[in-house]
């Protein structure tokens, strides 16, 4: 019997919604509403088990790429994270690689971490929005106090044991006023590896709009412009930043890597430290709960119907807007968690930054176009054209 090609990449949440911060635009840290039977907050070791051995299952690429995600995955302790390495090392097929990511705060990291995420050669990720209170507007601790210094310290600690954090941005209504001062900050840090991630709020049902930290929509095409421009001037080659990669993308025939712009989605599903599956880290909530992996399998959850109607949903319900549109292959629309405003003919679902994701990608279509003509003449397609 063949056996099922999946792409996929699991946000693995050891610690649910548990942090130390108290960002205000966090989404998920009242997700720990969902775990009333008063366990600590943390994957049991025989869940843990479980997970690695279902995770490597799953996969069938020649790489087994781990990612956790939390709340603040920190928070679960280097012992955890121990085990987690040892249990991977333990079932790891032969010809195979694995890999850990992990998103992080930063604010938790001393040499002990550093070290330990060096020695296995984890892939980090921190959330800095930008210098001053560009970040610590929205990123503080639960007594107000502001996290830049012990999130700048523990990236320093990374740095210096060998990682090469990537940087993560959300860009709200406050820092995309400051396109070139946010991007300056990752250029002062060394980062070679860049996402702008939007804030998106919508009100509740019963109010109309989204909340001010939401970030316009125009606003944001234009900061992302800004940096672009930058970019192109002077960092091609130097540093990687998410949305370009994806745009470039298109020019080499190349599907998406990141879900929000594939033409389907569905292949980042959440597993909670309880056990349970859900189809998307937005989206965990009872109607979105799969299954638990002790009852059934990471694969068998992957392969079933319901995450399949859950990602073709993407696609299916894309208004004609988005179906006629010059950049349709760049954005797919977008995350449907966004799609809750009107095209200009009224139909529904048209995605909430539109205006400015359709701005920037019409802005650097021509480049991504002058790329993919150079790479169509090269004689050796199999060489690439580093961005």
């Amino acid at each position: 019997m063949e056996e099922k090609e999946r792409e996929f990449q699991i946000f693995a949440k050891p610690v649910g919604g548990l942090c130390n911060l108290r960002c205000s635009y966090c989404y998920y840290l009242k997700k720990q509403s969902i775990h009333k039977d008063g366990k600590p907050m943390l994957m049991s070791d025989e869940m843990l088990e479980r997970y690695v051995i279902q995770h490597i299952e799953a996969t069938t690429d020649q790489t087994i790429f781990f990612s956790w995600h939390g709340g603040e995955p920190l928070l679960a302790g280097i012992d955890f994270f121990r085990k987690a390495v040892s249990l991977q090392k333990k079932y790891k097929p032969e010809g195979k690689e694995i890999v850990n990511g992990i998103q992080t705060n930063g604010t938790l990291i001393d040499w002990d971490w550093a070290y330990f995420l060096a020695q296995e050669r984890f892939i980090v990720g921190i959330s800095i929005d930008g210098p001053g209170d560009l970040h610590n507007r929205s990123r503080k601790y639960a007594d107000g106090s502001s996290s830049l210094q012990p999130v700048l310290k523990g990236y320093g600690f990374l740095r210096r044991s060998g990682i090469q954090p990537e940087i993560l941005c959300v860009v709200n209504s406050f820092n995309v006023k400051f396109p070139l001062v946010v991007y300056d900050l990752s250029r002062e840090l060394g980062a070679v590896n860049i996402t702008f991630l939007p804030l998106v709020e919508p009100r509740p049902r019963s109010q109309s709009g989204v909340s001010r930290a939401t970030v316009p929509a125009g606003e944001f095409g234009r900061f992302l412009i800004t940096i672009f421009d930058e970019w192109v001037e002077n960092d091609i080659g130097k540093i990687k930043i998410q949305i370009i990669e994806e745009a470039s993308r298109t020019a080499f025939g190349q599907d998406h890597t990141l879900c929000i712009f594939k033409e389907n989605c569905g292949g980042v599903p959440v597993v909670e430290l309880n056990g349970n599956f859900y189809s998307c880290d937005h989206y965990v909530d009872r109607e979105h709960l799969v299954g638990n992996i002790s009852q059934g399998t990471i694969a068998e959850f992957l392969d079933s119907n319901r995450q399949k109607e859950f990602g073709m949903a993407k696609s299916l319900t894309l208004p004609r807007y988005c179906l006629e549109c010059d950049v349709r292959a760049m954005c797919n629309g977008e995350c449907p968690k966004n799609r809750f405003i009107s095209t200009p003919d009224g139909e529904p679902g048209l995605n909430y930054l539109c205006e400015g994701y359709k701005a920037f990608f019409l802005h650097c279509k021509p480049f991504v176009d002058a790329i993919g003509g150079i790479w169509n003449k090269k004689p050796d397609p199999t060489t690439s054209i580093s961005l």
